[in-house]
């Protein structure tokens, strides 16, 4: 799930000493690392149902939906849960992105200057929805080594590649050396701030794949504030129907 990445090659990130080779490894093994990144959550086709929990300082709630994609292009999920949001449904189509609100019973087009706005008040973007991209063919990568190092644990820089419609100048990744799960990954903006951190953990294996059950979204410029995906149901490559991803399908119920 999960803002369009984003742009530039960054000469003063905070506390990264540097861009060096990782011993032992060849530009080959990193791109093996990041195309297990790339594919952790992504195939062909995929139905998962997640709860969101959402922690702001002053309210929390937990929505519970069910998501389909197919490849980088199709998303739709749907809101089962609390009963004020039952219904709210959101297509995704390349580029294009469409809510239904059932109380209004109205199909809104999400605009360009809105792509970057809260989806169900999360910490996650419209934009989030929207990626296209993939970070073994659109971003740059090497080995890095941050002043917390542990060596069980390989870092990756990611920069994207020029002229890309991206919104983060870099993104830190932590995965584990011996099967390259994610343990942290760290966005930065284009002047080098840290603006938000995701943590995954709970790994557990979804039709035959292991992948992190929950991640924790921590925008870094909004004290005490979080968002927590939790995965309770994963299939992967599995037939979908091409009416999930239709304008009619918006206004079902079920």
């Amino acid at each position: 799930m999960h803002g369009k990445r984003t742009l530039g090659l960054l000469a003063g990130i905070f506390f990264f000493a540097g861009i060096y080779p990782m011993p032992g490894l060849q530009a080959q093994d990193i791109e093996t690392v990041v195309k297990k990144m790339d594919e952790l959550y992504r195939a062909e086709s995929s139905f998962s149902e997640i709860d969101m929990e959402i922690v702001t300082p002053h309210w929390k709630r937990t929505l519970r939906m069910k998501t389909w994609t197919e490849g980088k292009t199709k998303t739709f999920i749907r809101i089962l849960s609390p009963p004020k949001e039952k219904g709210v449904a959101t297509l995704r189509l390349k580029s294009e992105m469409w809510n239904y609100l059932p109380r209004a019973n109205k199909i809104i087009k999400i605009p360009p200057s809105m792509m970057m706005s809260s989806w169900m008040g999360s910490d996650f973007t419209n934009d989030d929805l929207v990626k296209e991209f993939t970070l073994l063919d659109d971003y740059r990568y090497e080995f890095t080594h941050p002043e917390d190092e542990r060596p069980e644990l390989l870092y990756i820089a990611l920069t994207p590649k020029e002229g890309l419609p991206v919104v983060w100048g870099k993104i830190i990744a932590a995965v584990r050396r011996d099967d390259y799960i994610p343990v942290w990954d760290r966005y930065y903006d284009e002047k080098g701030r840290l603006m938000r951190v995701i943590n995954f953990r709970d790994i557990r294996q979804f039709d035959g794949r292991l992948i992190p059950a929950v991640m924790e979204v921590i925008p870094q410029d909004k004290e005490d504030q979080k968002t927590v995906l939790r995965y309770l149901t994963a299939e992967f490559n599995i037939p979908i129907s091409e009416d999930i991803f239709s304008m009619r399908n918006l206004r079902t119920k079920d």
